[in-house]
Order: C-alpha cells, then sequence, then structure tokens
C-alpha cells in the first residue's frame, strides 16, 4: 500500500462496522482511511463521513479516487488522525484504523452521547486489543473488549508514535 501501512482484511473492516452500529443518518469518523477502502463502505452505510488519513500521498489519492467513483458524502483530509475532526464533531461513530497505546483523549471528546468508538488499543509490534468505547453521558463511558488484532500504529502529536 505504500509508506509502510496495511490495508486491514475486508473481515476486520465488516468486524468494526458492525461493532460502530452504523446507522444511516450516522456521521462517522474515520482514522485511518488509507486507500479509502473503509470510506467508501461507511459512506454507504452513514449519512457522512469524515476521514483523515496520516500521508499525504495516501490522503490525495483516496480523496481522488472516492471522487471519481462518485462518492459525495464523504470528506477527507490529511492529518493527525489522534486529534480527531474537532470542527465536525460530534460524531455518531469513530472507527480507528491503527493502534494507539492508549485511547487518545480527543477522540473521546468527540463522540456524540451513545456514540461508539472502535480503536485497537496496545503496544507498537505486539499483539493489541479491539477495543469498544460508548459514551454513555458526558464522563461516563463504557468499555468491551472485542479481541485480540494486530495494527500498524497510530502516527500521532498524542497517544501514538511520531511521525519521523
Amino acid at each position: 500500500m505504500g509508506r509502510g501501512q496495511t490495508i486491514s482484511q475486508p473481515y476486520m473492516v465488516a468486524l468494526m462496522i458492525e461493532a460502530a452500529e452504523i446507522k444511516p443518518d450516522d456521521t462517522v469518523l474515520e482514522i485511518g482511511a488509507g486507500l479509502g477502502y473503509a470510506t467508501a463502505i461507511l459512506s454507504r452505510m452513514a449519512g457522512r463521513v469524515f476521514a483523515v488519513e496520516r500521508h499525504a500521498s495516501l490522503a490525495a489519492g483516496a480523496s481522488e479516487r472516492l471522487q471519481r467513483l462518485g462518492y459525495g458524502n464523504i470528506d477527507l483530509r490529511c492529518g493527525d488522525g489522534s486529534k480527531g475532526w474537532p470542527k465536525a464533531a460530534p460524531f455518531s461513530a469513530i472507527l480507528v484504523s491503527a493502534a494507539a497505546p492508549e485511547v487518545p483523549q480527543a477522540l473521546k471528546e468527540q463522540l456524540a452521547t451513545g456514540g461508539r468508538l472502535v480503536i485497537p488499543v496496545g503496544p507498537e509490534g505486539h499483539r493489541q486489543t479491539l477495543m469498544k468505547i460508548v459514551r454513555k453521558g458526558p464522563d461516563d463511558f463504557a468499555t468491551q473488549t472485542l479481541g485480540a488484532v494486530i495494527f500498524v500504529p497510530l502516527i500521532s502529536e498524542q497517544g501514538g508514535t511520531e511521525d519521523l
């Protein structure tokens, strides 16, 4: 895929989307858009999709591809996914396709009440845990473990690896 990144297996994309309980009127944030595969699927299930990709070349390619294919309910930008997309928040669901050593607080804060965050958590290069976090109230979150996974690291200024 380039830039040392990988594409998630279709099974994993489906598992994460199912766990996020995507509905037709949802506003979804996807972190780690890569080539735009999961972004395209999400756009057919949700009302609006905001996607962030850390690598400019991947973000540009995915954006061009999605526009050319007629996906009109997607906003995609290059940036630090661990910071989310504050101006577009709150989100009904947030899906993260890279592992963070811990859940970035900014992502939790950008969930709507009832919003679902699906994120792999754990150290780089080791088995991680796929987590589902549901916002119950302003400072109330329910956490569920979904299983062991291995993802590339979340490249970020907070909650992950620095982009060198």
